[in-house]
């Protein structure tokens, strides 16, 4: 069986990247092989290095030309695992849907620039939604507006903050991204 190479580019601590290294150590269908990061700082190259996995970091100046490619040469998937850059044409030509975002809401509510993690819980919790969740969805040349894969959701109690929501977002995270991006691997999504 042939098995799929993933990459994950992650901006932040990279819990999300760390359970889909983890999950595709168990599985016949993909292996992690290189998570990369807008941000020098972030933990998520910490846990890459403690899990092995090759690592690295990059500027903006970096991912918006096509050189960078190169680092997705013997790549099948590139996973977005808390990664807040728009991602440029000339990747989302190189991958047609191959690229799989998560966004910690229902899109298309909630999506776009500015609208990740805290932010977007702020949002859900001041316009009195009664429902959140999340939204995995294949990458285009825009914020968030890529056709949608899978959904699940979550209420919103009244007396929700924006950090008790966040934890019921990462549950549901934890819970569906890997089999979502296993199903995308097996071409079921």
């Amino acid at each position: 069986m042939n098995i799929n190479k993933i990459a994950i580019l992650a901006s932040g601590s990279g819990t999300n990247a760390e359970r889909l290294v983890r999950f595709f150590r168990e599985q016949e269908t993909g292996r992690v092989e290189l998570i990369l990061s807008n941000n020098k700082n972030a933990f998520v190259l910490e846990r890459a290095k403690n899990l092995g996995i090759k690592s690295g970091s990059f500027t903006r100046e970096e991912f918006n030309s096509e050189g960078f490619l190169y680092n997705f040469k013997n790549t099948d998937l590139i996973v977005l695992a808390g990664f807040l850059w728009l991602i440029p044409a000339y990747l989302v030509k190189a991958f047609p849907n191959r690229i799989v975002n998560i966004h910690p809401a229902l899109l298309p509510a909630y999506g776009g620039k500015g609208m990740y993690g805290m932010n977007v819980h702020k949002a859900v919790i001041a316009n009195g939604e009664k429902q959140s969740g999340i939204s995995i969805h294949y990458v285009n040349e825009k914020y968030d507006e890529g056709n949608i894969i899978f959904q699940a959701s979550c209420p919103v109690e009244l007396e929700d903050t924006p950090e008790s929501l966040a934890e019921k977002i990462h549950e549901l995270e934890y819970k569906h991204f890997p089999e979502v991006v296993k199903g995308v691997l097996e071409g079921v999504r």
